[in-house]
């Protein structure tokens, strides 16, 4: 009975490494590497568009830089429609402060591409039937001066500012999955439950996703602007800088915000570099968008994105005209499954030396009997051949034997010999 306890206890020492191996690269696709920042990273996403909420962030001369709905934090970044690139190294309150780093080379390089060019392509996909995919995470944004109040659970405003955007995009014949799946309430949470949706774009291979959302500050004016002869809602582009896709996601927003700006000027307020994740660790051509504030008429938003969408398709190289200039690859690598097969592996090996052991009842008797084991295969390795020599040595005998008697002198010599002995 003791020696069955234990092969059962080893089983399932075994059976639980094999599941552990199996959730663990589960996990890996469906959500985010665990990180015991992840606690605070999901306190910096709960604020996000909270109605009423904001922060001010000015830098050290007390200027204005930037408005916001969600919680800043020192390391978070702004690059705003002229280039500058600011990094908060105070917040106190509904305040922060930020310092001036410099005018960032590389979106100055791209708005000059782009200036120059005709039709930009700045990441050519190479297939027209590549789709762009849009969705919600909080999906009971609202704006008050059209839909009477900031939030409508389950079926904001929101939605009819990404169908717009969906419209937009399918006039310039593009292909766009646009999931209207609720992700309701508007709590921490949202962003794991989107992350479902997220993955079930993924599916269809997007060659970008887009998350579509309002802001919360209480200023319609620092949004609201005439362009192209439109009145319109500004577009804020966010990136989390917790996820390893960071500086892909980045790169994207800078040619994104110089692209857009470049056709129709100052439609993209700015780009935010904030704390947290976003979902964006699922591909490097995933952003959130911010069209407006809850204070913003619905009408302005929608005229937003649909100057912002004449961008899309150029800067991801999915228009008719123009000759790629570089190439977007899929986010996948062999890689993964190397780590995959490595993890198995040792998860493996683990779970049979705690078998091994515990139903050994010792380390000692553990090494015994692996001793015996491996002693016992290989003595069946060489077992055969063994055999095989012995075969032949037993051949070469009789071979000795058969030519002795066919010898007659010996068998004259051997006959005398015994009439002797007689």
């Amino acid at each position: 009975m003791n020696k069955r306890l234990k092969l059962y206890v080893g089983l399932a020492v075994v059976a639980l490494s094999l599941s552990a191996v199996a959730l663990i690269y589960r996990e890996k696709l469906h959500y985010p590497v665990f990180s015991p920042l992840k606690f605070f990273e999901n306190a910096a996403e709960q604020c996000d568009h909270q109605p009423g909420y904001a922060v001010d962030i000015k830098d050290g001369k007390g200027n204005i830089i930037s408005k916001t709905s969600r919680d800043v934090s020192v390391g978070d970044e702004i690059i705003d429609s002229d280039g500058r690139h600011f990094r908060v190294t105070g917040v106190s309150g509904k305040e922060a402060t930020a310092k001036f780093l410099q005018v960032d080379k590389q979106f100055l390089a791209y708005q000059e591409l782009f200036s120059s060019l005709e039709v930009p392509v700045a990441a050519p996909v190479g297939d027209q039937n590549k789709q762009v995919g849009i969705y919600h995470t909080h999906s009971d944004e609202s704006y008050v001066p059209t839909d009477g109040t900031e939030a409508i659970p389950f079926k904001g405003g929101i939605y009819q500012v990404g169908q717009n955007l969906v419209n937009r995009l399918k006039n310039d014949n593009v292909n766009v999955n646009y999931d209207k799946t609720p992700h309701d309430p508007h709590d921490n949470n949202a962003y794991y439950r989107s992350r479902r949706t997220a993955i079930r774009l993924m599916k269809s291979n997007p060659v970008a996703m887009i998350d579509v959302h309002r802001d919360g500050i209480p200023d319609a004016n620092y949004y609201r602007k005439n362009i192209s002869n439109t009145d319109v809602a500004q577009l804020r582009l966010v990136i989390g800088r917790q996820n390893p896709n960071m500086s892909a996601n980045l790169d994207f927003a800078k040619k994104m915000m110089a692209f857009s700006n470049e056709t129709h000027p100052k439609i993209v307020k700015e780009i935010f570099i904030g704390k947290g994740n976003y979902n964006q660790d699922l591909m490097p051509t995933a952003m959130l968008i911010e069209a407006g504030t809850h204070v913003n008429s619905k009408q302005e938003a929608l005229n937003g994105v649909a100057l912002f969408a004449d961008a899309i398709p150029t800067v991801l190289g999915i228009t008719t005209g123009g000759a790629p200039t570089d190439k977007v690859t899929g986010t996948g690598s062999s890689g993964g499954s190397w780590k995959a097969l490595a993890w198995i592996l040792g998860l493996t090996i683990l779970g049979g030396g705690a078998f091994l052991l515990i139903s050994s009842g010792g380390i000692k008797q553990a090494g015994s009997r692996l001793s015996s084991y491996i002693g016992r295969e290989f003595t069946g390795f060489i077992g055969p051949m063994g055999g095989v020599r012995k075969i032949f040595q037993k051949k070469d005998v009789k071979e000795d034997q058969t030519d002795q008697e066919f010898d007659p002198d010996k068998n004259q010599i051997d006959r005398e010999n015994l009439e002797k002995i007689r």
